[in-house]
């Protein structure tokens, strides 16, 4: 039921984080995956960390926020298989934590441009090797901070990526709707403090010591489960959302938070 066998998939920002995370699991159960990233170097990491598990795995190189790169993308894929089973749309950076007033507009361009933009050229570029299977799961990265916001007396987020997030469930409803009488679902998974991944870097290069623990403090008084997500808690979720055993899923986001979002 949760076996990927002859299954191709592509996951965006597969070159760390999250992304390699994705791309190992879905190799571990059999899919062949196409690992694309604007870093190409981590891409290539990345199939090779597959490959040494004895899976099937090539890399691409992709700007998800340019149009020609992600048609130059589509096409490779084009070449490489005749259909694509799973896409997952993981690409996304943060902008440094603060208050609207402390935006800059550069930062709420660039975060909208890699975060909704992205996965709106991505998944419109591969929606034809997506129908083609009959049987289709798009998997798109939101956040608990696209469901509620959080201000603890001092800036943890910033206004582009709660907007964004909140954006890909949008477009993942929207896109389940449209596209489910021809076999394609789309689920969105909303990740809580999850470590181990290169969202926070923007945070942490601008933070203090004092900052650190404010933030960790914070964060896992929030937490039910007193403790942080991890890269490898997400497996078997993606497993889960690009099998057959979820078939009769579309359009749902699971908030996978150790239960913040449950209060």
């Amino acid at each position: 039921m949760f076996a990927l066998s002859g299954k191709m998939a592509l996951v965006t920002g597969a070159a760390g984080g999250l992304g390699r995370s994705f791309a190992r699991a879905l190799a571990s159960q059999g899919a062949t995956v196409i690992c694309a990233d604007i870093k190409r170097d981590g891409a290539e990491e990345t199939v090779a960390l597959i490959r040494e598990a004895r899976g099937d795995a090539v890399a691409l190189t992709v700007d998800v926020a340019a149009e020609d790169s992600v048609d130059r993308m589509s096409g490779a894929v084009a070449r490489i298989a005749d259909k694509l089973d799973v896409l997952i749309n993981n690409a996304g950076v943060a902008s440094v934590p603060g208050r609207l007033l402390d935006v800059p507009i550069a930062d709420w361009d660039r975060v909208n441009a890699i975060n909704l933009r992205g996965p709106f050229l991505c998944t419109r570029a591969l929606l034809p090797a997506l129908l083609a299977t009959g049987s289709s799961s798009v998997i798109n990265l939101a956040s608990y901070l696209g469901l509620r916001g959080a201000y603890p007396g001092f800036p943890v987020t910033a206004i582009p990526y709660g907007t964004t997030k909140a954006g890909i469930i949008g477009f993942t409803r929207q896109l389940a709707m449209e596209y489910a009488q021809d076999g394609l679902r789309a689920n969105a998974i909303a990740p809580g403090w999850h470590m181990g991944t290169d969202l926070g870097a923007a945070r942490r290069a601008a933070a203090t010591p004092d900052d650190n623990r404010r933030f960790e403090a914070f964060a896992k008084g929030t937490i039910p489960m007193g403790r942080f997500g991890t890269p490898e808690d997400l497996s078997g979720l993606v497993i889960y959302l690009a099998s057959d055993a979820s078939k009769y899923l579309t359009g749902q986001v699971f908030a996978h938070d150790g239960g913040t979002t449950a209060g």
